[in-house]
């Protein structure tokens, strides 16, 4: 699994917000277009292309992208 195509894919969910704006560090619910329904495309997102279930409880307490991504990997094991 890899980072920059983690992020790449979580920047895909938004329509509006310039991919230079996703980083690493980027707090995704301080986003202008942050919204519960990115929220639903981020966790279908992840359960299609990773194979991972996550939940609210995940988005909520991840924080960042980088955050989010290391979630991921601990549930893929």
């Amino acid at each position: 699994m890899d980072l920059n195509k983690f992020i790449e894919n979580f920047a895909f969910q938004f329509d509006d917000t310039p991919m230079e704006d996703f980083k690493p560090e980027t707090i995704y619910e301080e986003l202008d277009e942050w919204s519960s329904l990115n929220a639903l495309s981020i966790i279908a997102m992840v359960d299609e292309e990773y194979e991972v279930g996550i939940g609210a409880k995940e988005i909520i307490s991840s924080i960042t992208i980088e955050g989010l991504f290391d979630t991921i990997k601990l549930k893929m094991g």
